[in-house]
């Protein structure tokens, strides 16, 4: 099997994971391509280290490789959508971070789910993005987000006005720190800590979660991911933030964009043992009792 990893800087507590990751890799028979900056980073740091080559854009991996795996946690493996983009090329995430809803396999599972990965014992779980399009190209050909668009004031502490339509139809004028469109797989994130719900995968649906907003009966709402959102901005700052994912940039005021489903997806390796209920469980803690500890 042709894999290709990506992942980033990490601390020495990390380097035994990464090691044992690299140790069952090659003891499998896998073909691997290394992300350039994380091969340079690790190149005297785990022993034995044993690949094809290096890559450094989407179109040295197009083709080349049959999975991308994705060392971290879910900030790196948004990462790797930047990457993949709608080459298809499945990927999977060992979770060296803390939460981990998208990278999944924790660090004590690593040989086990190495060896299902080699051996073909998985499904796959495809999950639709969002796009952003702006008067002016802001984020290049990266346009593109698999957990949310987020709006977000800059640098001042006075609220923004956020005027949003939907498909062209006043939806209303958000007074707010700021404003988050979701995926259902960025329900999890960014949105839930703003009070927003939680959307199953193939649900169809965007959530439209305000930041702190003024008025209090102002409420997230899922819509249809058939509709087009477009947005205006207003305030007493010239200049605002624009996040695809984590990649952010600054906006002008007089800046209108739009918000739609993206003609790809991005496909999530599964192990037999995973489901998205037995993840929501276990990352939320749902069921557990602190009065019986």
């Amino acid at each position: 099997m042709k894999i290709a990893i990506y992942g980033r800087e990490f601390s020495a507590a990390t380097l035994p994971y990464v090691q044992q990751i690299f140790d069952e890799l090659n003891k499998q028979g896998a073909e691997l391509l290394v992300y350039e900056k994380f091969s340079h980073f690790i190149s005297d740091k785990v022993s034995a280290l044993q690949m094809r080559g290096t890559f450094s854009r989407y179109g040295e991996i197009k083709g080349a490789v049959d999975v991308m795996l994705s060392l971290g946690g879910d900030g790196t493996m948004l990462d790797t959508v930047t990457l993949i983009r709608d080459s298809n090329i499945p990927v999977i995430g060992i979770n060296l971070g803390r939460l981990g809803f998208l990278a999944s396999i924790s660090k004590d599972d690593i040989s086990t789910a190495i060896q299902s990965l080699v051996s073909g014992d998985y499904t796959i779980d495809s999950r639709d993005l969002l796009k952003v399009e702006t008067d002016t190209p802001v984020f290049g050909d990266e346009n593109f987000a698999l957990n949310d668009l987020t709006i977000h004031r800059r640098d001042n502490s006075a609220m923004m006005i956020i005027h949003a339509y939907l498909n062209g139809e006043f939806l209303n004028s958000y007074w707010a720190d700021g404003l988050i469109v979701a995926t259902p797989t960025g329900s999890t994130a960014y949105s839930l800590s703003c009070g927003g719900p939680i959307v199953f995968p193939k649900s169809g649906n965007f959530v439209v979660t305000p930041i702190s907003p003024h008025n209090l009966n102002v409420r997230p709402v899922v819509i249809s991911d058939s509709y087009t959102l477009t947005f205006e901005l207003e305030g007493r700052s010239s200049k605002y933030l624009l996040s695809c994912d984590s990649r952010t940039e600054v906006i002008d005021c007089s800046m209108r964009f739009s918000v739609s489903k993206a003609d790809f997806q991005i496909n999530l390796v599964r192990l037999k043992n995973e489901s998205y209920l037995s993840t929501l469980r276990n990352k939320m803690l749902w069921g557990i009792d602190t009065r019986n500890y």
